[in-house]
């Protein structure tokens, strides 16, 4: 399988649950500004939209989007439990958040932030949706270690990976601590720091 990536943007979710399901994979980064890979391939052609991830299976066919690929790594690695088995209530759960994240704190929080052409009146909505959001999260998280409970599941990476935005984008965590020990005990996996060395962030 071949992962495209950019260093530190939502595909380091995937990346990471590659890493936590031991599974094989080809990184390739992609330079979103020029929408070449490294080896100067074009990417569009890979993906029409432009971003990442993008995951490429050994039989050619394609998957886009975070929360998609994420599932999809994970369901190979069941013994890893990184997601709840299809068809019960709790993979609806994990759904949900991921939906959550990837709307709520990706796109409508952060996404505004790093857009250079945002007006900075639509900035300061941006951030005050994303605090409410990020409160949110911080009340799921007052009484469990992760999101869906005791375990580690895909939609704990990718609320990982926004949390980590927010020091490029003046979004302090700190207001709740809870939020700042949940990043410390996710950054301090084995499987966590493999993908961030790999990506050059560590």
């Amino acid at each position: 399988m071949k992962l495209y990536y950019s260093k530190g943007a939502c595909s380091l979710s995937p990346h990471i649950i590659a890493c936590e399901a031991e599974l094989p994979i080809e990184l390739i980064e992609v330079d979103l500004a020029t929408k070449r890979t490294k080896s100067g391939e074009d990417f569009l052609s890979i993906n029409p939209n432009g971003y990442v991830p993008v995951l490429v299976l050994d039989d050619g066919n394609r998957l886009t989007e975070g929360p998609a690929i994420v599932q999809y790594l994970a369901d190979q690695a069941p013994g890893k439990h990184l997601v709840p088995s299809a068809g019960t209530f709790e993979r609806y759960q994990l759904q949900q958040w991921l939906n959550f994240i990837a709307t709520e704190i990706h796109k409508g929080g952060f996404g505004p932030l790093f857009n250079p052409a945002t007006p900075e009146a639509a900035k300061k909505m941006a951030i005050a949706s994303l605090t409410s959001r990020l409160g949110t999260v911080a009340e799921q998280l007052a009484n469990r270690a992760f999101l869906l409970g005791e375990h580690f599941t895909v939609a704990d990476a990718y609320l990982f990976v926004t949390l980590g935005w927010g020091a490029y984008v003046d979004v302090d965590i700190s207001r709740w601590p809870v939020l700042v020990d949940y990043v410390a005990k996710i950054s301090a996996r084995p499987a966590v720091q493999k993908a961030m060395t790999e990506e050059g962030l560590i």
